[in-house]
């Protein structure tokens, strides 16, 4: 009788033990088939960033990847959603903001590679020159602080404004204004819309293509070439070096990526690699 049971109890232990390998089995699988990503799911802004990754779908495809383009109006959801992992990916700010955005709200986002630059621009339907900006004029500008700062900035070089020497420049920080100009400051979606209602706006450029506005005829003053804010292609810290992300760089940092900016945008937009 104890031997029969002790049988029992070998072959229970065994079939145990086999159960525990086919499941070690089983989750080894699945994780293989996890690795095998084939859809990537980036989030964007509409205008360039989505036209330009609709330019890269089908270069991504020839690489055995589908392109899932998620589009956001606000420059704060998209971080949030890369960060939490509801996207692999985004493309629609700088490294400054980025910088800042993680500072602020504890998130932790990297750069991957820069794709293009977009030179921002001071707008008007009131005057055709900067020169004509009367006493006390009001120019809105973006409220986050490393656009405002940027926006700030083209003011310093029309010789306008005068600021503390602080890292972000704000309305607060100005120790000169010959003109007496008023800064407003608004949420960057909204700088198109308020344009009849101020003197001038200093818009980002993805901003202003969406309204129409075009940088390169439209805008009295433009950023330098030589600025520092390129747009950049951000993931959550830890994935920069899945396959899929460096596949998606070398797409969005190819020759072919360039010829779409450079015929699509006419030089509004310039690539940055």
């Amino acid at each position: 009788m104890i031997k029969n049971i002790l049988k029992f109890a070998i072959a229970g232990a065994v079939a145990l033990g086999l159960t525990a390998c086919t499941g070690g089995e089983e989750k080894k699988e699945v994780a293989k088939v996890e690795e095998k990503k084939t859809v990537i799911k980036v989030g964007a802004t509409p205008v360039p960033h989505a036209e330009i990754l609709e330019a890269a779908k089908p270069l991504l495809k020839k690489k055995g990847y589908d392109l899932e383009i998620v589009e956001f109006t606000d420059y704060v959801t998209p971080n949030i959603a890369v960060d939490e992992g509801e996207l692999d990916a985004n493309f629609f700010q700088h490294l400054p903001y980025l910088e800042e955005f993680n500072k602020n709200k504890n998130t932790n986002i990297v750069k991957t590679v820069n794709v293009h630059l977009e030179p921002m621009g001071l707008y008007s339907k009131k005057i055709k020159d900067i020169s004509e900006l009367a006493d006390g004029a009001t120019i809105a500008v973006p409220n986050d602080p490393t656009n405002g700062s940027r926006a700030l900035d083209i003011l310093v070089k029309q010789g306008l404004l005068k600021f503390k020497d602080v890292e972000f420049k704000t309305a607060l920080d100005i120790i000169e204004n010959p003109k007496n100009l008023q800064i407003k400051e608004l949420d960057a979606p909204q700088l198109p819309r308020v344009i009849d209602e101020v003197d001038a706006a200093i818009i980002n450029t993805n901003y202003a293509l969406a309204a129409n506005l075009n940088p390169l005829k439209d805008a009295l003053v433009i950023e330098s070439k030589d600025s520092p804010y390129a747009n950049i292609v951000a993931v959550k810290a830890g994935n920069e070096n899945k396959e899929y992300i460096k596949v998606l760089d070398e797409v969005l940092n190819s020759e072919d990526i360039k010829k779409f900016i450079l015929e699509k945008y006419n030089g509004a937009i310039v690539e940055a690699f």
